[in-house]
């Protein structure tokens, strides 16, 4: 039998006193980059100081809400300012590359959103860039930073359900229907595939908790959404991985279906541990976890949504990435203070990109591939 838990909230909703070290914070590519200018008011180590779109719409509609802001059409005008730190970047996946390392040569530090890039090309572009200035990335991998994914992983990192070494296997998936986002992102129809978009979520949580991975075998089809859309590649995958220790985990994402039922949530992470599983959901804040001796084990459920709402979703509405981007942000920006890691650094978005890279190989010819020679291609360590 299992119970719910709420959780006493931990998220500050009344903004924090600024660090004294605090980085300033641009964001390139307001649809969703909008998210984080607004939520960085959660922040004490980032604020937020300029916005730079294409679209003078945009800017028009963020201004509207933050009036006190920098705001441009020229990138080279915001890369000149002195109080921009920090460049994050949510423009199309195809223009990442060419920002981030003029943002490298500009002295900067970068967000980018997942998937960091597309291409080989690409890849290899940034991480010589990266070494070549010695600038900082951080991957925003928003899932990782979301509570119930926290939470898990701190679980795990503490020793429970057999700590990370005890990982058997690892089951993600991220499941959404994507009209919307075809409305708002014309370009995913053929400039890019699935397996970097939508699957940059459950593949990243399988890399995170089993990398070095040494091999994939994926399958993908295309739905009636995608069919009628136009899509050209894939929106359905089934993602299967071995790690180079052996380890195995899926990676599984459906785009074009119709949303779940309520017994399902549209990103989960089920982890099986030698001593003990765990499930991370969003966008319901729940972390189910199993506890106690084999002879006696109970489910718990913790609901991290009474406390967390209003910092995670800014309303009642479940809907957008207000707290987990303030919490990347944070992290990141406390990180360049303190002069330590934090992860998912450029090295392993680059990691994470050859893993997404084979899966798209791997559904087009119906084999496996082996990661080490595009780990070799994009000039990662062997």
């Amino acid at each position: 039998m299992g119970f719910i838990e709420e959780i006493p909230g931990t998220r500050p909703i009344t903004p924090p006193a600024p660090h004294p070290d605090r980085k300033g914070v641009a964001v390139v590519g307001l649809h969703e980059g909008r998210t984080l200018l607004v939520a960085l008011n959660r922040c004490s180590a980032a604020y937020a100081v300029a916005g730079c779109d294409l679209d003078d719409g945009k800017i028009s509609a963020v201004r509207s809400e933050l009036p006190h802001l920098y705001y441009t059409n020229d990138y080279d005008a915001l890369l000149e300012r002195n109080d921009v730190d920090i460049v994050a970047i949510y423009t199309p996946d195809a223009l990442h590359s060419e920002q981030i390392v003029r943002a490298f040569d500009a002295g900067k530090d970068v967000i980018c959103t997942k998937p960091l890039v597309n291409s080989i090309d690409h890849a290899r572009r940034i991480l010589e860039a990266g070494r070549r200035t010695g600038r900082k990335l951080l991957v925003g991998q928003s899932t990782r930073f979301f509570e119930p994914f926290a939470r898990q992983r701190r679980a795990l990192e503490g020793g429970e359900f057999g700590g990370l070494d005890g990982i058997e296997m690892v089951d993600a998936h991220y499941i959404h229907r994507m009209d919307w986002f075809y409305r708002k992102s014309p370009w995913a129809v053929s400039d890019t595939d699935w397996v970097f978009l939508g699957m940059s979520h459950p593949i990243d949580l399988v890399c995170w908790y089993l990398r070095p991975i040494g091999e994939v075998h994926a399958y993908s089809a295309r739905s009636k959404l995608g069919r009628h859309q136009g899509l050209e590649g894939s929106d359905i995958y089934c993602v299967n991985l071995i790690a180079d220790d052996g380890r195995i985990g899926r990676a599984m994402g459906h785009y074009g279906c119709h949303e779940l039922p309520s017994a399902r949530n549209c990103i989960e992470n089920m982890i099986y541990g030698s001593d003990g599983t765990s499930l991370a959901q969003y966008h319901d804040m729940k972390y189910t976890h199993t506890a106690g001796p084999d002879d006696a084990m109970t489910e718990i459920t913790e609901d991290h949504l009474y406390a967390g709402r209003h910092y995670y979703f800014n309303s009642e509405v479940h809907g957008m990435h207000y707290g987990e981007f303030a919490n990347y942000a944070e992290a990141f920006a406390l990180s360049l203070i303190e002069r330590t890691a934090c992860s998912p650094d450029l090295e392993e978005g680059a990691e994470v990109f050859c893993v997404m890279e084979a899966a798209r190989q791997s559904a087009r010819s119906g084999k496996p591939v082996a990661i080490a020679p595009l780990r070799e291609r994009v000039g990662l360590e062997p």
